[in-house]
Formats: C-alpha cells, sequence, structure tokens
C-alpha cells in the first residue's frame, strides 16, 4: 500500500509562510519599497496556488472522507499516522487560506497569468499521480482506483475546474475585502 502524503501542499504552504516572513521582516527593516519582489513574489504564490491549493485539498479531502472515508484516508493508515498529521495536512490549511485573505490585502495577476500559473500546478500533480501509479501500480489516492479511464478524465477534469473556480471565489474575497487595491488586470 503506498501511504498517501500530500507533501506538496506541506511544502507549497511552508513557502509561502516562510516568504511571507521574510517579507513582514524586511519590511520593519528597509521600508515598503525595497521589497516589492518579495510582496509580489508572495501575492503570487497565495493568490495562484496557496489558497487555491489549499482549499481544495481542505474541501476535495473532507467531502469525500464523509462520504467514504476509504476512498482517501484509509483507516489503517490510523495506525501509520497520527491524527493531528491528518489535520496538519487536510484541515488547517483551510483556516490559515482564509485568515491570510481577512488580514491581508493581495494583489492579484491578470486572470490569465494567475490561472496559467494554476493550471500548470495541476498538470504537474496529475501528472506525478499518474506517473507513481505507471511505477508501482497502486494509485495515490484509493477513490483513483474506483474509476474507470473515462471517471479518471472526468475526475480530473472536474478537480481542475473546481480548482480555477476556487481561485476565481479567492479573487472575489479579495477584492470584496480589500477593494480594487489599485490594480490594473485584464478579465480575461
Amino acid at each position: 500500500m503506498h501511504i498517501p502524503l500530500p507533501c506538496f501542499e506541506l511544502f507549497l504552504q511552508a513557502i509561502f509562510y516562510g516568504v511571507a516572513c521574510l517579507e513582514d521582516t524586511l519590511k520593519r527593516m528597509k521600508g515598503k519599497k525595497d521589497i516589492k519582489f518579495i510582496t509580489d513574489f508572495r501575492d503570487l504564490l497565495f493568490t495562484t496556488l496557496a489558497f487555491p491549493i489549499s482549499t481544495f485539498v481542505f474541501l476535495t479531502f473532507w467531502i469525500l472522507f464523509l462520504c467514504d472515508r476509504q476512498l482517501v484516508y484509509p483507516k489503517q493508515l490510523d495506525n501509520i499516522l497520527p491524527v493531528w498529521l491528518n489535520h496538519a495536512m487536510h484541515t488547517s490549511i483551510f483556516p490559515f487560506s482564509l485568515v491570510e485573505i481577512i488580514l491581508r490585502p493581495h494583489c492579484y495577476p491578470m486572470r490569465k497569468k494567475g490561472l496559467t500559473l494554476l493550471t500548470v500546478a495541476s498538470i504537474a500533480y496529475i501528472s506525478r499521480v499518474l506517473w507513481i501509479y505507471l511505477k508501482t501500480g497502486t494509485w495515490v489516492y484509493p477513490v483513483l482506483a474506483k474509476l474507470s479511464a473515462v471517471g479518471l478524465a472526468a475526475f480530473f477534469s472536474f478537480s481542475y475546474i473546481f480548482s480555477v473556480s476556487i481561485y476565481l471565489l479567492g479573487e472575489k474575497l479579495n477584492h470584496w475585502k480589500w477593494g480594487d487595491l489599485g490594480q490594473s488586470r485584464k478579465k480575461t
């Protein structure tokens, strides 16, 4: 049995919060003008990857878990992974992302750029999941073993559409809370 560990999500969150901490520290030391690149990178990382992916992981995992936990987190994993680790991977990521949206404004990139980055990350992740299956013969997530080729295509397509919807929701929440922030972005 392959143990499903969403290391990508944890790694992404660690990088984002590391960049955010660096930005806060440098802002206090150097002022806002000297760290524009780091602020822009922090915003790009949060808006295109950290928020959409953490929200997707939280919602998808817990919806499937509540329907049938065997689909995403078989009971045998309780003997291998502590409960707190499951919550660190699948629960805590969402409230931290919501707090980030509420407490800090983010400049969203042009929609085309943001969605392109999200698409590249989605394709990379799906490719990794498929590669692991082709190398080991085991799906990283048990739900995938229950699907036909058409079912897999539908599942991955729905997952992508859901991720894009979450990206757009984050954009709307940010705009609702913080206004336009003087950003000029194309809606293409």
